[in-house]
């Protein structure tokens, strides 16, 4: 087993706020880590962290066999970053952004390079358009291409497909696949849980704490919550009637259909007895979703903002 990611006990601080909080993570070399956990729980801080971008307050390791405080420049040199927010210039053609950004790192072949990434990414046929009249969708595609001119061998991706449309999303994934495929690393943040599930592994951080880690499969299995999924008429209208039961950690309506979950299951069937007499509704129980153990993880996460 290769590491490219092997860090342990980071933490980073503003003034009196821990932002970061004894994180801990190892990633073999070609795997697909999702970044999961509500805003402000400092997977941002994280992966700046990891990437050479930030010094840690406390902790340390390794990454891509470099030492995190020491080699940030070398780390800097082989990971590709990719920021929330579009980071190129939108009065800039695609192909002059990504000219700008290879004579920054002072690539060599760069003409080369530029054409394999453009054609790579499906970008050729628009090089010679304006960054700022892309929608979200080809935005993305031109960042992904600037992040990997310098041929990384880590990729790390902050949210990178919010605000895309679901067929962008989908070959977006389809790319960062691909790249694995070829042995690069990536770990990507998401907020969105079919994403999660399109990762090899998921690492779930709240308010600076990891609180779970793991495949998609070991994460549902290893939660210990039940759950129960309800049809028929009304079903779904008892969703805030449920909410706020004892025993219930997640109530949600999907259609018709109910979906609810609870770490007790003795409590959960207590909590929807009253409604299992109900000719016209049927139960059946079901798998708890990511989603669900994630709203429970949530619940159980102590906010670490000021006043919170």
């Amino acid at each position: 087993m290769t590491l490219a990611i092997d860090v342990h006990d980071l933490v980073k601080r503003y003034g009196t706020r821990t932002v970061v909080d004894r994180f801990s993570l190892s990633l073999e070399r070609g795997r697909i880590c999702g970044f999961l956990g509500p805003n402000g729980s400092g997977k941002t801080t994280t992966l700046r962290m990891i990437c050479g971008l930030l010094t840690p307050d406390g902790g340390g390791g390794t990454c891509l066999g470099y030492d995190l405080v020491r080699d940030r420049e070398e780390i800097k040199r082989q990971t590709g970053y990719m920021t929330q927010r579009f980071g190129l210039y939108e009065d800039l053609t695609i192909r002059e952004n990504l000219e700008f950004v290879a004579r920054v790192y002072g690539l060599d072949r760069l003409k080369d390079r530029i054409d394999r990434s453009l054609e790579r990414l499906a970008l050729t046929t628009r090089q010679g358009q304006l960054a700022g009249s892309l929608s979200g969708g080809w935005k993305q595609r031109l960042a992904l291409a600037a992040c990997v001119l310098h041929e990384p061998k880590l990729l790390l991706l902050d949210e990178p497909t919010a605000g895309v449309d679901p067929k962008a999303r989908r070959a977006f994934w389809d790319e960062i696949h691909a790249y694995a495929a070829d042995g690069i690393t990536v770990l990507v943040s998401t907020h969105y849980m079919d994403e999660a599930e399109r990762c090899h592994e998921i690492a779930y951080i709240a308010y600076g704490a990891l609180m779970a880690r793991g495949t998609a499969h070991d994460i549902i299995r290893q939660s210990g919550l039940s759950a129960f999924i309800a049809s028929g008429a009304g079903a779904d209208r008892l969703a805030a009637k449920l909410r706020e039961a004892p025993g219930v950690s997640a109530a949600a309506a999907f259609g018709t259909t109910l979906h609810v979950c609870g770490p007790d299951r003795a409590a959960l069937e207590r909590a929807i007895a009253p409604w299992r007499g109900d000719p016209g509704i049927a139960w059946e129980e079901a798998e708890p979703t990511l989603e669900d153990i994630f709203i429970h993880l949530m619940g159980r996460a102590q906010d670490n903002a000021p006043g919170g």
